[in-house]
């Protein structure tokens, strides 16, 4: 059957109805990938999938809550959209709203978006406004805009957002044919560990899956609000997509770690960084920063022997999913800064050979 999009394929499961406007650019049904690979590296009793949303559309697992969140508010009536976005949510708003022939604005930190992210809106015609402060002082802005003003916010705030993102646990399941025992994943404004929660639930009510997974959701060290219990003012990391200091949907973040016994925890730069390069290295993904942390949160559980009780006989298999939620070009200067110059040689056949050999490849 052709796809359609998560709206047609979803539908009954998602706040539509017959009349519902659907902008669709058929968005979801990404992959789920074995990582054959990395599994054997860690430990071969866990076997690794990563869900690669960073094929949506707009390179993102943001389209799937737009479509739904842009399809409704069209149906309200709506002539505009607005968000705050560390990138994103700025990229898939923008790509909705020219699709739906509405407008869109978005707001942004100053100097905190990855320029892949940024042209995306702009190429979209998205009116882009860089706010002098951070993530979070954009999204208090666009609260108070909406509430005065007849536009929608289409952040996670919305939540047709959250209807649509968890269809992801939904193809998640329907590929598996079982929930898998971890799913671990980014935490930046808690959006997205609300709605795969929301969605694991679900399809446990329907009769589709038999247990639920245990969600470990993971920050970066110095954007660990949840972690750390507190707000944080001025978050930093190297991952921009949850460089977010108070999360919108910090309760449903907690509540889905709580009811799934599984837990947030915080990881270093330099640990997301390795997991980034081993993904690529070992798996050919290529993934934005932020994705990264899932499979860093999952190395550091290894390490400290968190999987172990659930290993205990010998023939027990885990399956751990991490959700990748961004592709690699979103960043592309994190990618060049962190990897070797070309070198730079005259046509000549053996001055090639000779670098390629010093530079150990297999012929």
């Amino acid at each position: 059957m052709e796809w359609g999009g998560i709206i047609n394929h979803y539908r009954d499961y998602l706040p539509v109805t017959e009349k519902t406007p659907v902008i669709t650019l058929l968005e979801g049904n990404t992959p789920l990938i074995r990582a054959k690979n990395l599994s054997e590296e860690l430990d071969p009793r866990i076997q690794i999938y990563l869900k690669y949303e960073g094929l949506n559309p707009t390179a993102s697992f943001k389209d799937r809550g737009m479509t739904v969140a842009v399809s409704r508010a069209l149906e309200k009536g709506t002539e505009a959209v607005i968000c705050a976005s560390t990138g994103n949510t700025s990229a898939s708003a923008a790509a909705y709203a020219a699709r739906a022939k509405i407008s869109c604005i978005v707001l942004i930190p100053k100097d905190a978006i990855a320029l892949g992210k940024l042209s995306q809106a702009l190429v979209h015609g998205a009116r882009v406004i860089a706010v002098d402060g951070n993530f979070d002082d954009a999204l208090r802005l666009v609260r108070e805009i909406t509430s005065k003003y007849p536009i929608t916010l289409v952040n996670s705030l919305n939540p047709d957002r959250i209807e649509g993102q968890k269809t992801a646990a939904f193809e998640i399941c329907d590929v598996l044919g079982v929930a898998p025992h971890y799913q671990a994943m980014p935490v930046g404004n808690a959006g997205n560990i609300t709605a795969y929660w929301k969605g694991y639930k679900e399809y446990q009510t329907g009769g589709k899956i038999q247990t639920l997974p245990k969600i470990l959701g993971f920050q970066a060290a110095k954007s660990a609000p949840i972690v750390n219990g507190h707000l944080i003012r001025n978050p930093e990391t190297i991952a921009t997509a949850i460089r977010i200091g108070n999360p919108a949907r910090w309760t449903e973040a907690v509540r889905a770690k709580k009811e799934s016994r599984g837990l947030i925890e915080k990881i270093e730069d330099e640990e997301i960084l390795k997991a980034y390069k081993l993904l690529a290295d070992r798996e050919g993904i290529f993934v934005e920063p932020a994705s990264a942390i899932s499979l860093a949160g999952i190395m550091k559980l290894h390490e400290k022997g968190y999987f172990e009780s659930h290993l205990s006989n010998k023939n027990s298999k885990l399956i751990v999913v991490c959700i990748l939620t961004g592709h690699g070009l979103k960043d592309p200067d994190l990618a060049i800064s962190k990897s070797s110059s070309p070198v730079v040689l005259p046509p000549d056949e053996k001055k090639i050979m000779k670098a390629i050999n010093q530079r150990s490849f297999t012929l």
